[in-house]
């Protein structure tokens, strides 16, 4: 079996490092792109990254910039708000030379992937949603939030600790040490993952990226599932089936012991749905 391939390329200013495993026999198979969330990295997706190419399924999954192996640029260069996230993702596809691709999102900051696919929809084929903030009205999680505190959050963002009890919060599950290993390395080797951390808390504009989401998806016309750990400790199953019914072309798949994190510990739950929903002819 292929292995997944670790990758980087530069756009403009920025590094961007991404996995990648294509399916082998296959002819022009299509690409989904993988964004991960807060605080995690592109990591998460390694579990369900074989299956989809064992069925034809080419797949990317990037570590947002700021995140993972990717650039740490400073304040004064990027500003770490949701339309900066989405325009330097904009870049990292045209640079990838992807015409169209299915995009699966999780958690605080797969938000940009729907809003992506909001402003792009001609560029998008369907949208997966894992366990991602959806509806108005929406606070962010203690746990995150503390990383944004005056004072604290320089603390915190700077504590590999920190966030490897946001990820085991978030996910309700212990992670293995060789996982948390690679969490928690870029940590180690510089203050750059903390300030970014925390530059993205502090500008994640949830009320009015929850305004464009909410607004936005009932009026895209594309194929959209969404996956949902229903023990999810941040986000209601209630938001998800709302939002659902009020897809024009959207589908809701539960599972019951998920929790925040789905690709992480229950990707062999999630791999049968999202590769029947992306293989699917529309």
């Amino acid at each position: 079996m292929a292995k997944i391939t670790k990758n980087s390329i530069k756009v403009g200013s920025l590094e961007w490092f991404y996995g990648e495993l294509s399916p082998t026999g296959w002819e022009n198979p299509q690409t989904a792109i993988l964004l991960h969330g807060l605080p995690s990295q592109s990591l998460s997706w390694t579990g369900l990254m074989p299956p989809l190419a064992e069925n034809g399924i080419r797949s990317i999954a990037p570590d947002w910039i700021g995140f993972g192996n990717s650039s740490k640029p400073e304040k004064r260069d990027f500003a770490y708000t949701p339309d900066a996230f989405t325009t330097a993702f904009t870049e990292l596809v045209d640079s990838l030379n992807l015409d169209r691709v299915s995009l699966v999102v999780q958690g605080f900051l797969g938000t940009v992937g729907i809003q992506y696919a909001l402003r792009n929809p001609d560029r998008v084929d369907k949208l997966v949603i894992l366990n991602t903030p959806l509806t108005t009205g929406l606070k962010l999680p203690w746990q995150l939030q503390q990383l944004g505190l005056p004072v604290a959050g320089e603390m915190l963002t700077q504590d590999p600790l920190s966030v490897e009890r946001t990820l085991e919060a978030g996910c309700k599950h212990v992670i293995e040490d060789k996982y948390l290993e690679a969490y928690r390395k870029p940590y180690l080797k510089s203050s750059a993952p903390g300030r970014s951390l925390l530059a993205t808390i502090r500008n994640l504009r949830l009320k009015e990226v929850m305004t464009e989401i909410s607004t936005g998806l009932p009026n895209l016309d594309l194929p959209i599932q969404i996956v949902w750990g229903v023990e999810d400790p941040w986000l209601t199953l209630a938001s998800a089936q709302a939002c659902a019914k009020s897809l024009k072309r959207g589908e809701l798949v539960t599972l019951p012991t998920a929790a925040h994190y789905p690709q992480e510990h229950w990707y062999a739950e999630i791999k049968a749905p999202v590769i029947q929903f992306l293989r699917r002819q529309d």
